[in-house]
């Protein structure tokens, strides 16, 4: 266990370096100005002065040795645009706090309404249907589309502002159901898949046979082992929330990560664009690793290692 926990937290430190190595030289294929606020006021020798000084006319490994070194002392650089000359890192920590409690509630409230919902389609033939159109409505239909139409007449049907007020917990509810929409319609259909394939079992048919009431059936045993391979999906789950919150945030104007991140790609803030990147990055690999390990944990039927002759 410990050996196969340190092989995967290697391979995402290496995963990670990778994605910040190809966004590092994506930025520095683009133009200049994203590192400066004021260019079209500076002159020439001022530009390749700043330049020099931020070492940008360095050899590319350069500047990425020097990247990393930074990185591992915890600076993230400062911003060049959204708040000429601040530390990136301060920002940041401005701003997660309601990133993160978005991403959990609007977490939590998928779970509340996935779950349930994917286990009546187990159990139901109308809420099978009912499930398989909201599921496939979801995974079809661009998420810009329902997100603008739910803001659109949710907040009619509420009788709130469009945008987010702090001040104002009505104006939460539509952000936070758009965002866990699409891990409802995941927890649901992955639910759901496993109830069903769990029922096709003999000890299913052996409980029947022996009289055993459908629903104790289905809620001891069924929905139980079903539960087990769907742990694995709770923590990638997490890149469908940031994903979400992205648009989100920046359509209802949250003052968060998301919102953050579009605002500073629209400015051509570099170092601010580099250190969400790494961000998100990280909250995706993480996520993938611990629900690899939470799989392991609930079910003690796995194994991390080979068996001989194994391939």
């Amino acid at each position: 266990m410990l050996k196969y926990v340190l092989k995967r937290l290697l391979s995402a430190v290496f995963t990670l370096a990778i994605i910040l190595t190809i966004v590092f030289f994506l930025l520095r294929q683009m133009p200049i100005e994203g590192y400066f606020d004021n260019f079209d006021k500076m002159s020439e020798a001022a530009i390749q002065s700043k330049l020099r000084q931020m070492g940008l006319n360095d050899p590319f490994f350069v500047q990425l040795k020097r990247f990393f070194a930074d990185l591992l002392h915890g600076d993230l650089g400062a911003s060049a645009k959204y708040r000429v000359g601040e530390s990136v890192a301060v920002i940041i920590r401005q701003k997660a706090p309601i990133s993160i409690e978005f991403g959990l509630v609007s977490m939590l409230i998928a779970l509340v309404l996935g779950v349930p919902l994917g286990a009546a389609m187990a159990r139901s033939k109308v809420w099978d249907r009912f499930g398989t159109v909201f599921i496939v409505l979801i995974n079809a239909v661009p998420s810009a589309i329902y997100y603008i139409f739910i803001q659109m007449y949710g907040t009619q049907l509420l009788g709130t502002k469009m945008l987010f007020d702090k001040t104002l917990p009505v104006t939460w509810i539509l952000p936070l159901f758009s965002m866990a929409l699409g891990n409802i319609a995941y927890y649901a259909m992955w639910l759901r898949r496993y109830m069903v394939d769990e029922m096709t079992h003999d000890y299913v048919k052996l409980a029947r046979a022996k009289g055993v009431p459908t629903r104790r059936i289905m809620m001891k045993h069924v929905f139980r082992n079903a539960v087990v391979p769907m742990i694995q999906y709770l923590p990638t789950s997490l890149l469908y929330t940031v994903c979400g919150s992205i648009y989100i945030e920046s359509l209802y104007s949250i003052p968060g990560m998301g919102g953050l991140l579009v605002e500073v790609i629209s400015l051509q803030d570099n170092p601010m664009v580099q250190a969400l990147v790494m961000i998100f990055s990280c909250i995706g690999i993480v996520g993938l690793l611990i629900g690899d390990l939470l799989m392991a944990a609930v079910d003690p039927r796995i194994s991390f290692v080979k068996k001989e002759g194994s391939r």
